[in-house]
């Protein structure tokens, strides 16, 4: 069994595979592992799909029906591709890569793997964004990434980066409790100072700065899990 926690925010993936039995099997880990997955089974079709959905990465086989993986390829642009392909010369491999794969995996392949490397290629692609991001607002709540400020009405209070990454989860998630190694995988990669016993007190610090601004308790324990947040 795939023990795979399902990413907080919902990626979209790409499948570009005409063997069925490959596709709809990949198709279920994924769904599993909690991503959302669009299936194409052609080149042609992909592109068809393409003009409509903006997928966060793409599963790419190379010897497709119609257009072919490298004929598709060049026509991808700022989404990661990982080419996932029985062939293995090496040469076709460099050539995939520096024509914009950012990755080549080789038939037959583990679904484990798989999976590992495609949580590595959209965490590399989250950390490529611009920095500058939208504020976040739940009710009368707005949250400022970039100026590292929650604000209420006129009313306003500075965070610090660890407590902005976890005040900015939980209104993402708002009303859904979410587990302390949960928010502590989800925050690692932006603050990895924090940790399991660091975690309650940052959680005090964000109650207190956000009950200051209209007091309001909108950080709740939840016993057994963790935390939860409410506008």
């Amino acid at each position: 069994m795939l023990s795979f926690f399902p990413p907080i925010t919902m990626k979209k993936i790409l499948i570009v595979d005409d063997d069925t039995y490959i596709n709809e099997m990949v198709q279920k880990a994924l769904t599993s592992a909690g991503y959302s997955v669009v299936s194409a089974f052609s080149g042609t079709e992909a592109l068809l799909v393409l003009k409509s959905e903006t997928p966060d990465l793409i599963l790419l086989d190379l010897m497709l029906p119609g257009l072919s993986g490298e004929e598709l390829l060049p026509l991808i642009k700022d989404i990661p591709v990982i080419v996932v392909s029985a062939k293995i010369d090496h040469k076709n491999k460099v050539d995939l890569l520096v024509g914009g794969a950012c990755d080549y995996i080789t038939k037959p392949f583990e679904l484990d793997e798989l999976l590992a490397r495609i949580r590595i290629h959209l965490r590399g692609a989250t950390s490529r964004r611009v920095q500058q991001e939208e504020d976040y607002i739940a009710g009368d709540i707005v949250l400022d990434p970039n100026k590292l400020t929650v604000t209420v009405g006129e009313n306003s209070v500075s965070l610090t980066r660890t407590e902005c990454a976890i005040l900015k989860l939980l209104m993402q998630n708002e009303g859904r409790p979410l587990g302390r190694n949960t928010i502590l995988d989800e925050i690692s990669e932006s603050t990895p100072d924090c940790t399991e016993r660091s975690l309650k007190q940052h959680m005090s610090n964000i109650r207190k700065k956000l009950s200051s601004l209209d007091e309001k308790d909108h950080i709740e324990a939840v016993y057994g899990i963790g935390f939860k947040f409410k506008s």
